[in-house]
C-alpha cells in the first residue's frame, strides 16, 4: 500500500489491498518537474474542470466520426457529471468499487470513463470483440459487480450469465432519429437493459469530483500473458497525467489546434492515451472511430481535417497501398505502435506524405510510449531512444547489463510501471527495480534501441497482442482437436499472424472445409481478431523426452513455411 500520508479515498479497497508488496515495486523516477503531483488529485478533475478553468469550455473536444455529434468540454463535463450522480445515486457507486466499461470508441464511452473516475471508482475498460468467457474471466479477477455495455454489444455480456453482475447499457438513439440511422449495423439482442443515458438530462450537471490521492488505483488494464490467464495491470490517478506529460509533451508536442484520430480502442492504454488524455490535456479535440478499414481511416482524416493519427504500422501500409495518400496531406504527426515498424514502411510513408512517422514501444504494464523519437532525432529502422523521465537499457540472462551492440532483455523504468493486481508474475516483470517487458532489442552507443523480437510466445499482429495458449485452449474445445501449439508466423502485412499447429482426433481427416470450421470456432469462442489465419495439420507436436513442446521448433517451421 502507499505510504502517502493522506488516507486512501477508497471506501471499497479491494484494489488497495491487492498491490504488490512494496518491496516488488519497481523503481519509480519523477526527475522532471512536470511530474511532481499534489498528494490529492482525481485525473478527472485535473482534465476536465482544469480545461474550462484555461478557458477551453466552448472548444471542440470529442467528434463523433459515426455521428458527426460534436461535444465541447463543457458538454464532456456536464455529460461525465450527470453520469456520476447517477453511478452514485441510482446504482450505489462507491469509491474503489470496480467498473467494467465495454463499447467501441464514441463521446458516451469517453464520458462514461471520466464519471466513473469522477466517483473515485476503478474503470475496467474491455474491447467490444471480447467474447463472454473471456469477460467472465475479467470480472471474476477484478470482482466486479458493475457493468456499462454500449447497447448494440450487450450479448456477450448477459450471455455469459456472470453470477452476480448488473448490466447497464448507454447510448441507444431514439428509433428512426439521424444518430441511429447512421451508427454502424449491429444485431441487438433481444433483452432489456437498464440505459443509464435516457432521461439524463434531468440528471444534475453538478458533481464534485472525489478527492482521491495521486496514488490511489483509477483503472485495471488487463493484459494477456504467455500462460492465457490475463493479468490485470493497476494504474494510479497520477499516471494517467504522466504518460501525457513524457511522451506527449516531450515528444508529439500537440496543440490546442490539433484534431486527432486514430483506431487503437479506448480500451488499451494505447488508445486511452493517444485519443483522450493527450488531446484533452491541451485543449484539443478528438474524431472518435468506432471502427474502420485503413481505407476509410484515410478518408475519416481527410473529412474531418485531422492533424495527428495513431494507429499500427499495418494501417499505415495499408494506407499506402490503396487510393488513400491524398487524404492524409492534413496530417502533420503520425504515431506508430503496438508493433515493431519496419524500416521499408517508414520511409515508403515518408516518401509517399513527406511526414516522418513516430515510433515507439510501450506496454499495458508502463500505460503507454516509454521509448521514441520524432523529427530530426528519428533513426529509420530505430524505434528511438528512451524518452524524458525514462530510463532504459538492455539486461543479460543473469540480469547485468547488455554490453552496446549485442542483444538483450528490454529493461526500463520511470514514473509509470508494473503493478499486477494480487499475481506471482508481478516478478517476472519487474525485477531488480526494472520492467523486463519481454522484449530483445540492441542498444546502440548513442541510446538508441533496435528491435530484434519478442522474448516470450505472445504474438502481436497488426498491433494486437495475442496468446497462444489462449487460442490453443479455444480450439481445444472442438472436437476434432486432439491437441494443438500455436505459434507466430512472419506475415508481411501484418507482422506476424497466428500460426496454428493441429493434431486431430481419430475419425477426422485434414481439409480447407474443416480449417474454415476450426476458424470459425475459435472467432465464437474468443475475440475474433485472435483466431489462427494459417492451420496446419500434423500427426504428432515436437516434445522433449520429458514431454514439454518444443515450440522453439514450431517456430522455426513457421519461418521457413511463411518466409
Amino acid at each position: 500500500m502507499s505510504e502517502a500520508a493522506a488516507p486512501s479515498a477508497h471506501v471499497d479497497t479491494f484494489s488497495l489491498d491487492r498491490l504488490p508488496a512494496r518491496a516488488d515495486w519497481p523503481e519509480f523516477l519523477f526527475d522532471l518537474p512536470e511530474l511532481h503531483y499534489p498528494e490529492l488529485l482525481n485525473a478527472s478533475r485535473e482534465l476536465l474542470e482544469g480545461g474550462l478553468e484555461k478557458g477551453w469550455g466552448e472548444r471542440a473536444c470529442l467528434i463523433s466520426a459515426a455521428t458527426g455529434e460534436t461535444w465541447t468540454y463543457a458538454d464532456l463535463l456536464a455529460r461525465s457529471n450527470r453520469l456520476a450522480n447517477r453511478l452514485v445515486a441510482d446504482y450505489g457507486l462507491q469509491p474503489g468499487n470496480r467498473v467494467l466499461l465495454r463499447g467501441p470508441n464514441n463521446p458516451w464511452l469517453v464520458a462514461l470513463w471520466f464519471a466513473v473516475v469522477r466517483a473515485g471508482g476503478v474503470v475496467v475498460p474491455t474491447m467490444p470483440l471480447l467474447r463472454g468467457k473471456e469477460l467472465a474471466t475479467i470480472c471474476e479477477i477484478a470482482a466486479i459487480d458493475l457493468a456499462v455495455c454500449d447497447h448494440r454489444f450487450t450479448e456477450d455480456l448477459v450471455s455469459a450469465e456472470i453470477p452476480g453482475l448488473r448490466v447497464l447499457t448507454y447510448g441507444a438513439p431514439e428509433t428512426g432519429s439521424d444518430a441511429a440511422d447512421a451508427l454502424p449495423d449491429v444485431t441487438l439482442p433481444d433483452i432489456t437493459l437498464p440505459d443509464i443515458t435516457g432521461g439524463l438530462e434531468e440528471v444534475s450537471a453538478d458533481f464534485t469530483a472525489v478527492p482521491t490521492r495521486a496514488d490511489d488505483v483509477v483503472t485495471l488494464a488487463f493484459t494477456s500473458g504467455t500462460t492465457g490467464r490475463p493479468k490485470a495491470t493497476m494504474h494510479f490517478h497520477r499516471d494517467i497525467l504522466a504518460n501525457a506529460d513524457t511522451f506527449s509533451r516531450h515528444i508529439l508536442k500537440p496543440t490546442a489546434d490539433d484534431v486527432f484520430i486514430g483506431t487503437p480502442p479506448i480500451a488499451f492504454t494505447f488508445g486511452l492515451g493517444g485519443l483522450v488524455i493527450f488531446p484533452l490535456r491541451v485543449g484539443a479535440s478528438t474524431v472518435l472511430v468506432e471502427r474502420a478499414t485503413p481505407a476509410e481511416l484515410a478518408a475519416t482524416i481527410d473529412r474531418h481535417h485531422a492533424t495527428v493519427c495513431f494507429t499500427a504500422p499495418t494501417a499505415y501500409k495499408a494506407m499506402l497501398a490503396g487510393d488513400g495518400v491524398d487524404k492524409l496531406s492534413g496530417l502533420r504527426r503520425a504515431v506508430s505502435a503496438g508493433e515493431h515498424l519496419p524500416k521499408s514502411t517508414w520511409h515508403a510513408f515518408a516518401e509517399a506524405t513527406g511526414l516522418k512517422l513516430i515510433d515507439g514501444i510501450g506496454s499495458t504494464e508502463m500505460l503507454h510510449i516509454f521509448i521514441s523519437a520524432a523529427d530530426d532525432d528519428i533513426r529509420p529502422g530505430s524505434t528511438g531512444k528512451a524518452i524524458p523521465g525514462y530510463r532504459a537499457t538492455t539486461l543479460q540472462a543473469d540480469g547485468s547489463e547488455a554490453p552496446v551492440g549485442e542483444p538483450g532483455r528490454l529493461a526500463v523504468k520511470g514514473p509509470t510501471g508494473c503493478r499486477y493486481l494480487d499475481d506471482p508474475r508481478q516478478a517476472v516483470y519487474v525485477q531488480g527495480g526494472w520492467n523486463v517487458t519481454g522484449d530483445t532489442f540492441i542498444r546502440d552507443e548513442d541510446g538508441y534501441f533496435w528491435y530484434c523480437a519478442r522474448s516470450d510466445d505472445m504474438i502481436v499482429s497488426s498491433g494486437y497482442n495475442i496468446s497462444g495458449p489462449e487460442v490453443e485452449e479455444a480450439l481445444s474445445t472442438h472436437p476434432a482437436v486432439l491437441e494443438s501449439a500455436v505459434v507466430a508466423a512472419p506475415d508481411e502485412d501484418r507482422g506476424q499472424v497466428v500460426m496454428a499447429y493441429v493434431v486431430l482426433r481419430e475419425g477426422y481427416t485434414a481439409s480447407e472445409e474443416l480449417v474454415a470450421e476450426l476458424q470459425a470456432h475459435v472467432k465464437a469462442e474468443i475475440a475474433p481478431f485472435k483466431y489462427p489465419r494459417r492451420v496446419e495439420f500434423v500427426a504428432a507436436l515436437p516434445r522433449t523426452s520429458t514431454g514439454k513442446l518444443q515450440r522453439f521448433v514450431l517456430r522455426q517451421q513457421a519461418a521457413e513455411i511463411n518466409g
